[in-house]
């Protein structure tokens, strides 16, 4: 399988980072949509660490965007990823944007489990308590259970949204769970947010005021942080914002103007 997909001609300026972790694809119908006005890349993350999918990024980018620098669009795991990448290689980001990206300091997560459990129906609720209990006890690798994990939670985390065609590639649990694990001690122990003392580039975060994952989470510690900074809450908007129904003009037309 190709771990990447292309929209448009060269030169390439504008690259695309999946969430999950582990989830290769998500962000297809997005790059088609951005493609109408400027080449787009796609690459999926195959590598099981955060440094090995940081290095992973940048051989794919080094490759593929000899001119100059890009402008790196990020969601949920994939927009921390791209702000541990611009930390990483300044030189090659102009611009970063980050979209419903998960809380930058664990102290606004207080209330997430709750929150999202909450939103469920009883029958999906008691499903999902069972598998986070399942998750506290057991080291062993569970795919399907896994995944129905993450297909619930995104129930929990839309307003009301539209289907759409991603062209997803089959989910990849073992990255999920390898990344997620490496990356959540990154942002237990401050590591993650100091990392954004060496950004250079302009930073927009976009996010929905739905989102399960708290605004707060991400505009306060990044507002302190990152000199460029700016921050756009979307109403009646989730975690997909390029699905709301409500919230998807809007979003795009963001999108457009960044981009320009």
């Amino acid at each position: 399988m190709r771990n990447y997909r292309i929209y448009g001609e060269k030169p390439y300026k504008v690259v695309v980072v999946h969430g999950g972790p582990g989830a290769p694809g998500s962000l297809g119908y997005l790059a088609k949509v951005i493609s109408k006005n400027q080449s787009v890349l796609e690459p999926f993350q195959t590598a099981n660490s955060v440094n090995g999918q940081i290095e992973e990024l940048h051989s794919f980018i080094t490759d593929n965007c000899s001119e100059g620098k890009v402008k790196i669009i990020g969601h949920s795991w994939g927009a921390w990823l791209a702000y541990l990448y611009a930390a990483a290689h300044p030189e090659k980001v102009e611009k970063l944007i980050l979209i419903a990206a998960g809380s930058f300091d664990e102290r606004y997560n207080f209330n997430l489990t709750k929150l999202r459990l909450s939103r469920l129906s009883e029958e999906d609720r008691n499903e999902a308590q069972g598998i986070i209990n399942w998750m506290n006890k057991s080291e062993n690798l569970d795919n399907e259970k896994l995944k129905r994990f993450c297909d619930l939670m995104e129930r929990s985390d839309l307003y009301d949204c539209e289907d759409v065609d991603n062209g997803e590639i089959e989910f990849q649990p073992t990255i999920f769970q390898s990344v997620w694990t490496e990356a959540d001690r990154l942002r237990r122990f401050g590591d993650l947010i100091q990392l954004g003392r060496k950004i250079k580039c302009p930073v927009l975060a976009i996010h929905g005021n739905y989102d399960t994952h708290p605004a707060k989470g991400v505009e306060e510690p990044l507002s302190k942080i990152i000199k460029k900074f700016k921050f756009v809450n979307l109403d009646n908007c989730g975690h997909y914002p390029w699905r709301e129904k409500f919230a998807k003009h809007t979003f795009f037309n963001i999108l457009e103007t960044e981009l320009a």
